[in-house]
């Protein structure tokens, strides 16, 4: 379990078997999150309108802690310990700007050039202190003990933890006010809304009863319910998760999906099992009994390529795109 509970960590970014805490934390959370983003584009943006939005500094925001900091002028040195924050830096055009990422950063590929800080649960804080940064960005998988001891040595720290669509939009948007790129991060946004619009109005043509089952195993022997952004992905696309019963990352019950019998299944694309040794795809056809599933019978197994699907940055919305494909193939024409 433990062996598992850190791959899971190192995949999802948030993915977010780190993220899981009481439903009262939670909900403060995603609230302190969401209120953020609202106080950062009403305080962070130019008072005049120009064609390109300048933030006016000293700026103060709140990150998903409730935390306030106070920027006196756009960072020069970040340090990200996500992957997920650190895709959206690249895509914001702050390349230049980054001292250091995670060991598990890989895209773009430019990422692979920057010094690394260790983990994304528990970074190496003397590598972090070395590159001298004047802000550190932490992910959804950094434990709160390590939030604190960061800000116990005075590292400028903002932790992001986001669990929906909309709290990863409002991070994209947020941290490209604090670093003075927002006119990026709003063109940005404005494409992945586009992406969301363009699946949610094919899915909304779907009959209630014409939606397929959906099943997904993004690691061997887990799947995700309610209150995720993955089981969102689905949801906008159309389908019905057949976890949506169950709340956050769950370890799978064989006989129940066989009960539910998924029209289509979903996981991640080059995972293999440590136990058995077989490809993530194999080791779901192969389990006893599944064989019924209208979706192996079928052979509606896509397979998705992990970080796409679970790092919660500017490709999420590609992510939604090919689970849409997937679930309705005659519907969303690749």
């Amino acid at each position: 379990m433990k062996k598992f509970l850190a791959l899971l960590l190192t995949m999802l970014v948030a993915m977010t078997i780190s993220a899981c805490g009481s439903g009262d934390d939670r909900a403060e959370k995603d609230s302190s999150a969401q209120k953020a983003s609202s106080e950062v584009e009403n305080n962070g943006s130019s008072e005049n309108e120009t064609s390109e939005k300048a933030t006016v500094y000293p700026l103060t925001v709140k990150d998903a802690t409730g935390l306030e900091l106070t920027f006196e002028k756009a960072p020069e040195r970040i340090v990200s310990t996500s992957p997920s924050e650190t895709e959206i830096l690249f895509a914001l055009g702050l390349g230049d700007k980054i001292y250091g990422v995670s060991d598990f950063d890989d895209y773009p590929k430019e990422a692979l050039t920057k010094p690394k800080v260790g983990g994304v649960t528990k970074p190496n804080e003397e590598a972090i202190i070395a590159a001298d940064p004047d802000l550190v960005i932490g992910g959804i998988s950094m434990k709160d003990d390590i939030v604190e001891k960061f800000r116990g040595l005075s590292l400028p720290l903002y932790k992001t933890e986001p669990k929906k669509i909309d709290d990863i939009l409002n991070n994209i948007i947020q941290i490209g006010v604090i670093t003075d790129t927002q006119q990026k991060a709003e063109e940005l946004v404005a494409q992945m809304k586009e992406d969301i619009k363009t699946v949610t109005e094919a899915a909304a043509t779907i009959k209630e009863e014409d939606k397929k089952k959906v099943y997904i195993e993004f690691s061997p022997g887990w799947t995700v319910g309610k209150g995720e952004f993955m089981d969102e992905l689905i949801t906008m696309a159309g389908g019905v998760n057949i976890a949506s019963d169950l709340e956050g990352w769950n370890a799978i019950n064989e006989e129940k999906i066989i009960q539910d019998n998924p029209d289509v299944i979903l996981y991640t694309a080059g995972t293999v099992d440590d136990k058995s040794g077989k490809p993530l795809e194999e080791l779901i056809t192969s389990r006893n009994g599944w064989e019924k599933i209208t979706a192996i019978q079928d052979s509606s197994l896509t397979g998705i390529e992990g970080n796409i699907m679970s790092r919660p940055g500017p490709r999420i919305t590609d992510a939604l795109t090919q689970m849409a494909e997937a679930i309705y193939p005659d519907l969303f024409k690749k």
